[in-house]
Order: C-alpha cells, then structure tokens, then sequence
C-alpha cells in the first residue's frame, strides 16, 4: 500500500518483488520491477545501476492472522534476513546508493502507558520490540559502507483503501464501532499522505540519519480516535471490545493492539517537514471520502 503510492513520487522507480509481473501491474506505468527472492541471496546488482535512493519496505504482514510460531518467524526473518541480504547486496556494488530509507515501526517502543516517545527514547520490550531492534541494526549496518540510513518508524497507517482502517470500518459502518478494551492506549496514528512525504523528506533531507518517527504530530488515544472515527462516518461508536474478547479472537496480537505508544514526531518538527493531515478529524474524513493524495514538497 505504501509502496504504490510512493511509486507514484519516484523517478523511474525499480521494484525488487517476489511476483515481478503482478508488481508491475499493481504498481502501475513506468515501474520496473525485478525478481528477488530474499531468503536466496542477495537482489541482482543490476536493479541498482543509477539508482540514487533505496527505499526498503518488505516485510510480512503483521495484523493479518494470528502470531503462531510460524507466523512469528516470517515477520521476524521476512525483516531481520531480508534487510541483511538487501545491504549485502548494496555492498557489494561499485557505486552505492546514496541513501537507504528503511521502514521500522513504532513496535519499537513497546507497551510505555502515558510516557512520551521520542526518537531518543530507548528500545521497549516484547516479540515487536525484539524484531524491530535487530532489523533496525541490519539496516544501520549499510552505514559503514557509507551510506546515509534512515529507519522510518511507522504508526498506524490510514488510508482510504486498504491498511489499518479497512479493518476498523465494517463494524463502524454498522453502528457497532467502539473503543479496545478501556480505551485509554495511546495510537500512533497517520495519514498515507503524510508517510509518502516523510519517507521522501528523509530521502531529501541529507540532515536526517536514523530513526524518524512517522506518525501523525497529536497523538491521541483509542477512546479519541474511536470518536473521531465515528464522527467521521456519521455512526455511534458505543460497542467496546473487552480484552478477554480480543485475546480469544487474536492470541498474542491482541497485545499489540491493545499497546499504548504516545509517539511524538520529533524529527519530523525539529526538520520543518509540513504535514498535510496535522488533525485526526482531517485524516479519517479524508479516507471515508475516498480523498485524492496529494504529497506536500
């Protein structure tokens, strides 16, 4: 999802992809996709002749099914394997990228209640804090190579056609809507819009090195956003979902669901990055409509 709508941005983009075929056509006119397969090797040297920025965002599904131990390793290698081939491959060839921007996630923070996250803040505990750190540092290993790396640490991602929220909008649509367990977990919520700007501003931005939280600048938490949510489609949110129900209908995941980040978007301020959906209301009214993207800078 990600992905396509950052393709859309690029100049003569190149797509690395299991599927090349199915890539292109997904991901629409002008994009170059070559085949890869991560557990393999490392991608083809071809792919990066005069490539200038690598943005890096494979990784297996986390929200979709239960974490089994099968499902558990995929996320774990499809990040923590797939990054370390990719680098190796980067080192590897004659003239390197200039930049490597690779997607990490708020995960890294843990379960912090109220504290406020910024970049500086230290790693938390838990199966997403533990894949997050270690993919983060097969990323990092591209900087002795000389290559600037950012890790883009993505919230909850909303957009009007697929991630997060196609998940959350049935029940609302119907009426029975309502917040996760007491409600008072803090969401690291932002728009599709403003993910493809940031991504392209730490591609841009030769200040930026490390982590950048991508994440809406006001935090709120799933009591608010459950509101904002139903305002925005007209509905009552009045149904809350108890933790037991959510622990029988998703195992160990509901942990993260049920995870409170009040992440901050510290260097996404300190750098002056403008971004287009600063509300909530702005973001989800702009999904439900079905909002057209449009990428500042």
């Amino acid at each position: 999802m990600v992905g396509r709508d950052l393709c859309a941005h690029l100049e003569q983009p190149v797509v690395l992809s299991r599927e090349p075929a199915q890539a292109e056509r997904r991901l629409g006119k002008g994009v170059q996709a070559v085949a890869w397969q991560p557990e393999s090797g490392p991608p083809p040297a071809a792919a990066f002749d005069a490539v200038d920025t690598v943005f890096h965002l494979a990784g297996e599904p986390v929200a979709e099914g239960r974490w089994t131990t099968e499902k558990k390793r995929r996320i774990r290698d499809s990040r923590v394997l797939g990054t370390r081939q990719l680098v190796a491959g980067l080192a590897a060839l004659p003239a390197l990228p200039r930049v490597l921007v690779c997607a990490s996630a708020v995960g890294y923070y843990g379960d912090r209640a109220d504290e406020e996250l910024l970049e500086s803040s230290s790693r938390g505990s838990g199966f997403l804090a533990d894949v997050t750190d270690a993919w983060e540092a097969e990323a990092r290993a591209a900087e002795r190579y000389g290559v600037r790396v950012v890790l883009a640490r993505l919230g909850i991602v909303l957009a009007p056609d697929g991630g997060a929220l196609a998940r959350m909008l049935p029940p609302f649509k119907l009426g029975l809507g309502g917040k996760l367990g007491n409600g008072r977990q803090w969401m690291p919520w932002v728009h599709l819009t403003d993910v493809v700007g940031l991504l392209l501003h730490a591609a841009r931005d030769e200040r930026l090195r490390g982590p950048m939280n991508v994440v809406g600048p006001q935090p709120v938490d799933n009591a608010e956003f459950t509101r904002e949510l139903g305002r925005a489609l007209g509905r009552p949110a009045l149904f809350p979902v108890p933790r037991l129900a959510l622990r029988a209908a998703f195992g160990e995941l509901s942990e993260a669901l049920l995870a409170s980040q009040r992440v901050i978007a510290g260097v996404a301020s300190e750098t002056h990055y403008t971004f287009r959906h600063a509300r909530l209301g702005s973001a989800l009214q702009a999904c439900v409509q079905g909002g057209t993207l449009a990428v500042p800078g």
